[in-house]
């Protein structure tokens, strides 16, 4: 791995371009560097990792058991990555691509355009928004954010700590922070009991898979020292002082409430489809994870010809097969420019192919059971639903009654929902389906929030720093 300083280093074109180092990224970077190929690998993050192996190779958290075992695996794949022939941009931001896999990068306040005859997108997953009242107040952070924190630089929060949600992530961080010695005051979990009965025919399945026996003694493990309250199904934050009053309500109408100094959230991951939205490749409403994300082929190709995607930002299907996906987009990266042939390609995806097979195992009882209740993916009245501009769930609905807006790119022009700088990373999922609910129709109705570059934030100076030819100048306009 040759790790560039900045922009100025990129060569003006590769094979390969891969956006996102996680474990999809590494993998599919190193399937394509082993047959020739020139590779660029551009990650937001100072080392590689992605989110669930986050600073793997530079964390300060020397007890190895504090982060688990699962957290260790990437070790080897970041080594082995290190060891590879590629190129590779830290702290890089992908604000553009398109369908001439021109990608626009930026690093240390400077921007270039980069050519690739392919491009792996390894965007990786998002948390869902989890649109409630006081959601946006001090102190109320995601379950991914704490995580992020305790990855990267061993701190864990303190106080009452309360976490409220739904989804593995969830358990995963309370039994990080019992290890450390800082458990969690109460953990008010949102997973609607009706989803028991749906999940329940994928159980023998999921027995039989590697996640059950490891969940279960998580979850009985932070069963035994945390408050658990279940069945949650209202949530509200408000200010009490210097600390949250975090107000909830059982399936059976009864209410509570409980104090704390910070609220961690996290209803579930989603793909981060942004970047491949914006590149124009076809989406889809997945219903059963509630979630859209791109249509791919076996090999991660999209609608979008040399355009693929690997790991979760394809479909959630969690870190290990994430690995998996990424070597089988590498080598059909390696076939579709013509280093290896069909032939070769088949019979080295062979293996992974069969241990995609094994991850994917029991997946659809843990989808079933942790997809969030649908009155906790829309925006209450009171609650905000796009952070960049302040817009409510009230507002939303009013749009839709009294301006007869039909959808998030309609919504646009009157609310500017998803017009901010996160370009509708935070808020599309809920604005649409807000929009949604209001109409009475399904997400994949409305629609999803139609995107174009720059897809990340940059600044005049980034922009200033391009190239001035006719050439790139029409790359850029072209997005």
């Amino acid at each position: 791995m040759r790790t560039l300083p900045d922009v100025a280093a990129l060569a003006p074109a590769y094979d390969v371009a891969v956006v996102g180092a996680g474990p999809a990224g590494m993998a599919a970077a190193i399937a394509a560097a082993a047959h020739g190929l020139s590779v660029l690998v551009a990650d937001e993050a100072p080392a590689p990792g992605g989110q669930i192996y986050r600073a793997v190779t530079t964390t300060r958290v020397r007890r190895r058991s504090l982060l688990g075992a699962d957290y260790w695996r990437g070790a080897p794949l970041a080594a082995a990555f290190a060891a590879a022939p590629v190129d590779t941009l830290p702290e890089a931001s992908v604000w553009h691509l398109d369908d001439a896999c021109v990608l626009g990068v930026s690093a240390q306040g400077a921007s270039r355009l980069v050519t690739a005859r392919h491009v792996i997108l390894a965007t990786g997953a998002l948390e869902r928004p989890f649109p409630v009242r006081g959601w946006t107040e001090p102190g109320v952070m995601t379950v991914g954010a704490a995580q992020i924190l305790l990855k990267s630089s061993g701190l864990v929060a303190t106080g009452r700590v309360v976490l409220a949600g739904t989804g593995p992530l969830l358990w995963l961080l309370a039994s990080q922070y019992l290890a450390s010695g800082a458990p969690p005051a109460l953990i008010l979990d949102t997973t609607p009991r009706a989803n028991w009965r749906l999940a329940a025919p994928h159980l023998p399945a999921f027995l039989c898979s590697p996640y059950a026996l490891k969940g279960l003694r998580l979850m009985a493990r932070v069963r035994r020292r945390v408050p658990v309250i279940s069945d949650v199904t209202g949530l509200g934050i408000d200010r009490d002082g210097a600390a949250q009053l975090v107000t909830y309500r059982h399936g059976d109408g009864r209410s509570g409430a409980a104090a704390a100094d910070i609220v961690l959230l996290h209803q579930g991951v989603v793909p981060n489809v942004n970047l491949a939205g914006a590149a124009g490749c076809a989406l889809e409403w997945n219903d059963t994870q509630a979630c859209w994300q791109p249509q791919t082929d076996a090999w991660g190709m999209t609608s979008v010809a040399h355009i693929a995607l690997a790991g979760d930002g394809a479909g959630i299907l969690g870190a290990e097969a994430a690995a998996v996906r990424g070597k089988l987009a590498g080598l059909a990266a390696a076939c579709a420019l013509g280093a290896i042939t069909p032939q070769t390609r088949d019979r080295l995806a062979a293996r992974p192919r069969a241990a995609l097979r094994r991850c994917g195992r029991g997946r659809a009882f843990l989808d079933a059971l942790y997809r969030p209740a649908g009155s906790m993916r829309v925006a209450p009245p009171d609650a905000i639903a796009c952070r960049c501009e302040e817009v409510t769930g009230a507002d939303i609905r009013a749009a839709v009654r009294d301006l007869h807006v039909t959808g998030p790119n309609q919504m646009k022009a009157f609310l500017r929902c998803g017009m901010g700088p996160c370009q509708g990373r935070m808020c599309a999922l809920t604005v649409a389906e807000t929009i949604a609910e209001a109409r009475g129709v399904s997400p994949a109705e409305v629609g999803t929030m139609r995107l174009r570059s720059p897809v990340k934030p940059l600044t005049l100076g980034e922009l200033a720093s391009l190239p001035r030819s006719e050439a790139d100048t029409k790359a850029v306009l072209r997005g």
